[in-house]
């Protein structure tokens, strides 16, 4: 189990759900992992499991649409890791209105978290992905493979009644990973995407059980049961995927089985 031993994966929104099973994956696989979520309690349960496991993980809690939290997010993994060869950006949820609903809150914060927030972290580890490889070459002639891994939904690739802001935000993010893959090939740094379908986490569970607070508002997540399960039944292997089962397309794009992969979409959706 030593696919990604001694790699330092980020992997943010990774207190519950598909983060939370990305994480432990990576760190089976021999990743140091920094778990990243904007509530402590889940990020640092889930340091105690993996390091109950044998792996090593730290815990930087944040929300990743502040700046002042990206930069401690960087800043604290590389003073602890002393470097950054994975970055997957997960965190986001969603806030769904039909469009002639939909406040401009609404939109703004979906954006905010699906799209901005990538933008702003990519950016943030460009001394510790793009310049260190730049030197690497200088010195060696050949920069490491380095893996940035952005999620984007079945949403973002087609589109979802009420979903205007959250489709957006998803189909903005695989432009900015298809961009991302041509101006940083050289440097031998991977990015792709992952679109999900309905894999089984709060944002598709049952509505009402499960809530989170957002530009002063509570906003409660999951879906409505008629409409989960008619999307169900549109999913041709007929369930739902598992956080697990999500985790596992996340390994091959962090690993160097995908050296010679970038800029690639890869839908996970039970064969919609």
């Amino acid at each position: 189990m030593t696919l990604l031993q001694d790699k330092v994966a980020i992997v943010t929104g990774s207190g519950r759900g598909i983060g939370a099973a990305t994480a432990k994956l990576y760190a089976q696989y021999g990743a140091k992992v920094v778990i990243n979520d904007i509530d402590p309690v889940p990020a640092n349960a889930l340091v105690a499991e993996i390091e109950a496991a044998g792996g090593e993980a730290l815990a930087i809690a944040g929300d990743v649409t502040k700046d002042s939290d990206i930069e401690a997010l960087i800043g604290n993994t590389i003073d602890r890791f002393g470097k950054l060869d994975i970055l997957v950006n997960n965190a986001g949820y969603t806030w769904d209105a039909l469009i002639h609903k939909m406040t401009d809150d609404q939109w703004d914060a979906i954006i905010a978290i699906h799209l901005t927030a990538p933008f702003k972290i990519i950016k943030a580890a460009i001394p510790y992905m793009r310049e260190v490889a730049k030197q690497e070459i200088a010195d060696n002639g050949v920069a490491q493979a380095r893996k940035i891994i952005n999620v984007s939904s079945t949403t973002g690739t087609r589109g979802n009644i009420g979903q205007v802001n959250y489709a957006s935000g998803k189909a903005g993010v695989i432009g900015m990973t298809k961009t991302l893959s041509k101006e940083w090939g050289i440097f031998n740094i991977q990015v792709n995407a992952i679109a999900f379908g309905y894999i089984d986490t709060r944002l598709t569970q049952t509505r009402g059980g499960d809530e989170t607070e957002r530009e002063g508002q509570t906003i409660t997540l999951g879906m409505p049961d008629k409409v989960r399960d008619m999307l169900f039944k549109t999913i041709p292997m007929g369930r739902p995927g598992s956080v697990d089962e999500a985790a596992g397309p996340m390994l091959f794009f962090a690993s160097p089985l995908s050296n010679y992969v970038s800029g690639q979409v890869l839908e996970i959706a039970g064969g919609m």
